[in-house]
Protein backbone atom coordinates (compact mmCIF):
# COMPACT_ATOMS: atom_id res chain seq x y z
CA UNK A 1 0.00 0.00 0.00
CA UNK A 2 2.98 2.39 0.68
CA UNK A 3 4.33 1.77 -2.41
CA UNK A 4 1.91 2.70 -4.49
CA UNK A 5 1.13 5.78 -2.57
CA UNK A 6 4.95 6.61 -3.02
CA UNK A 7 4.49 5.81 -6.57
CA UNK A 8 1.80 7.74 -7.41
CA UNK A 9 3.55 11.12 -5.49
CA UNK A 10 6.59 10.30 -7.56
CA UNK A 11 4.57 10.18 -11.11
CA UNK A 12 2.46 13.51 -9.79
CA UNK A 13 6.07 15.23 -9.65
CA UNK A 14 6.83 13.81 -12.39
CA UNK A 15 4.36 14.82 -14.56
CA UNK A 16 5.03 18.50 -13.88
CA UNK A 17 8.33 17.87 -15.86
CA UNK A 18 7.71 16.22 -19.27
CA UNK A 19 10.60 16.24 -20.70
CA UNK A 20 11.66 13.25 -18.49
CA UNK A 21 11.31 9.84 -20.03
CA UNK A 22 9.70 7.03 -18.73
CA UNK A 23 9.88 5.50 -15.74
CA UNK A 24 10.28 2.32 -14.39
CA UNK A 25 9.79 0.97 -10.81
CA UNK A 26 11.46 -1.84 -9.47
CA UNK A 27 11.05 -3.09 -5.75
CA UNK A 28 14.40 -4.12 -3.97
CA UNK A 29 13.62 -5.25 -0.48
CA UNK A 30 10.84 -5.42 1.88
CA UNK A 31 12.00 -4.91 5.34
CA UNK A 32 10.60 -3.99 8.69
CA UNK A 33 12.21 -0.61 8.60
CA UNK A 34 11.26 0.16 5.52
CA UNK A 35 11.50 -0.93 2.00
CA UNK A 36 13.69 0.00 -0.95
CA UNK A 37 12.97 0.20 -4.52
CA UNK A 38 14.90 1.49 -7.75
CA UNK A 39 13.90 4.06 -10.68
CA UNK A 40 15.17 3.26 -13.70
CA UNK A 41 14.69 5.94 -16.62
CA UNK A 42 14.22 4.83 -19.83
CA UNK A 43 16.80 5.93 -22.33
CA UNK A 44 16.32 9.25 -24.00
CA UNK A 45 15.28 8.73 -28.05
CA UNK A 46 17.36 10.83 -30.37
CA UNK A 47 13.87 12.15 -31.95
CA UNK A 48 12.62 14.03 -28.12
CA UNK A 49 13.37 17.51 -28.36
CA UNK A 50 14.07 19.01 -24.45
CA UNK A 51 11.76 21.55 -23.72
CA UNK A 52 14.36 23.38 -21.84
CA UNK A 53 17.98 23.14 -24.08
CA UNK A 54 20.87 22.75 -22.41
CA UNK A 55 22.67 25.48 -24.84
CA UNK A 56 21.90 29.03 -24.86
CA UNK A 57 20.15 29.71 -28.30
CA UNK A 58 22.86 30.80 -31.14
CA UNK A 59 22.64 34.51 -31.89
CA UNK A 60 21.80 35.70 -35.12
CA UNK A 61 23.93 38.17 -36.73
CA UNK A 62 24.21 41.41 -36.27
CA UNK A 63 24.57 43.71 -39.15
CA UNK A 64 26.77 46.91 -39.09
CA UNK A 65 23.91 49.40 -39.18
CA UNK A 66 22.04 47.37 -35.92
CA UNK A 67 25.60 48.03 -34.14
CA UNK A 68 25.63 51.79 -34.90
CA UNK A 69 21.86 52.18 -33.75
CA UNK A 70 23.15 50.22 -30.30
CA UNK A 71 25.58 52.80 -30.21
CA UNK A 72 24.08 55.65 -31.07
CA UNK A 73 21.20 54.65 -28.23
CA UNK A 74 23.91 53.89 -26.01
CA UNK A 75 25.56 57.64 -26.49
CA UNK A 76 21.74 59.46 -26.74
CA UNK A 77 21.33 57.52 -22.84
CA UNK A 78 25.07 58.65 -21.67
CA UNK A 79 24.40 62.35 -22.64
CA UNK A 80 20.92 62.34 -21.10
CA UNK A 81 22.29 60.50 -18.21
CA UNK A 82 24.85 63.74 -18.60
CA UNK A 83 22.48 66.08 -18.87
CA UNK A 84 20.08 65.00 -15.95
CA UNK A 85 23.36 64.71 -13.58
CA UNK A 86 24.54 68.16 -14.81
CA UNK A 87 20.73 69.47 -13.83
CA UNK A 88 20.65 68.26 -10.90
CA UNK A 89 24.11 69.66 -9.49
CA UNK A 90 23.04 72.73 -11.00
CA UNK A 91 19.57 72.72 -9.19
CA UNK A 92 21.70 71.68 -5.84
CA UNK A 93 24.35 75.08 -6.68
CA UNK A 94 21.16 77.20 -6.54
CA UNK A 95 19.37 75.79 -3.53
CA UNK A 96 23.18 76.13 -1.99
CA UNK A 97 23.50 79.60 -3.21
CA UNK A 98 19.69 80.55 -1.83
CA UNK A 99 20.33 79.35 1.26
CA UNK A 100 23.71 80.92 1.52
CA UNK A 101 22.10 84.51 0.46
CA UNK A 102 18.77 83.76 3.28
CA UNK A 103 22.15 83.06 6.19
CA UNK A 104 23.49 86.27 5.00
CA UNK A 105 20.38 88.37 5.08
CA UNK A 106 19.54 87.00 8.25
CA UNK A 107 22.94 87.97 9.64
CA UNK A 108 22.33 91.31 8.37
CA UNK A 109 19.20 91.86 9.96
CA UNK A 110 20.72 90.43 13.37
CA UNK A 111 23.72 92.99 12.93
CA UNK A 112 20.95 95.54 12.19
CA UNK A 113 19.07 95.04 14.58
CA UNK A 114 21.72 94.49 17.69
CA UNK A 115 22.98 97.98 16.16
CA UNK A 116 19.78 99.78 16.53
CA UNK A 117 19.17 98.18 19.87
CA UNK A 118 22.84 99.38 21.12
CA UNK A 119 21.93 102.98 19.77
CA UNK A 120 18.89 102.88 21.32
CA UNK A 121 20.27 102.14 24.69
CA UNK A 122 23.63 104.02 24.46
CA UNK A 123 21.02 107.01 23.78
CA UNK A 124 18.59 106.36 26.99
CA UNK A 125 22.30 106.07 29.08
CA UNK A 126 23.43 109.62 27.99
CA UNK A 127 19.59 111.25 28.55
CA UNK A 128 19.83 109.27 31.97
CA UNK A 129 23.23 111.06 32.62
CA UNK A 130 22.34 114.36 31.28
CA UNK A 131 19.25 114.30 33.78
CA UNK A 132 21.45 113.40 36.47
CA UNK A 133 23.80 116.11 36.06
CA UNK A 134 21.07 118.43 35.10
CA UNK A 135 19.81 117.08 38.99
CA UNK A 136 22.91 117.74 40.23
CA UNK A 137 23.68 120.88 38.97
CA UNK A 138 20.14 122.04 40.12
CA UNK A 139 20.90 120.91 43.25
CA UNK A 140 24.36 122.96 43.81
CA UNK A 141 21.90 125.70 42.57
CA UNK A 142 20.14 125.79 45.57
CA UNK A 143 22.67 124.65 47.91
CA UNK A 144 24.35 128.05 46.41
CA UNK A 145 21.42 129.68 46.62
CA UNK A 146 20.76 128.54 50.15
CA UNK A 147 24.51 129.21 51.14
CA UNK A 148 24.08 133.09 49.88
CA UNK A 149 20.58 133.59 51.51
CA UNK A 150 22.40 132.14 55.20
CA UNK A 151 25.61 134.89 54.50
CA UNK A 152 23.07 137.69 53.95
CA UNK A 153 20.73 137.18 56.99
CA UNK A 154 24.90 136.98 58.89
CA UNK A 155 25.03 139.69 57.22
CA UNK A 156 22.12 141.84 57.50
CA UNK A 157 21.79 141.25 61.36
CA UNK A 158 24.07 142.79 63.87
CA UNK A 159 27.46 141.90 64.85
CA UNK A 160 26.85 141.28 68.28
CA UNK A 161 23.35 139.29 67.71
CA UNK A 162 25.47 136.72 65.18
CA UNK A 163 28.20 136.07 68.18
CA UNK A 164 25.23 134.98 70.45
CA UNK A 165 23.49 132.34 67.96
Amino acid sequence: CHLSQLLHKILVFLAFFPCVPDIQVKELEKRASGQAFELILSPRSKEAVAEFPLSPPKKKDVSLEEIQKKLEAAEERRKSHEAEVLKQLAEKREHEKEVLQKAIEENNNFSKMAEEKLTHKMEANKENREAQMAAKLERLREKDKHVEEVRKNKEGKDPGEAETD
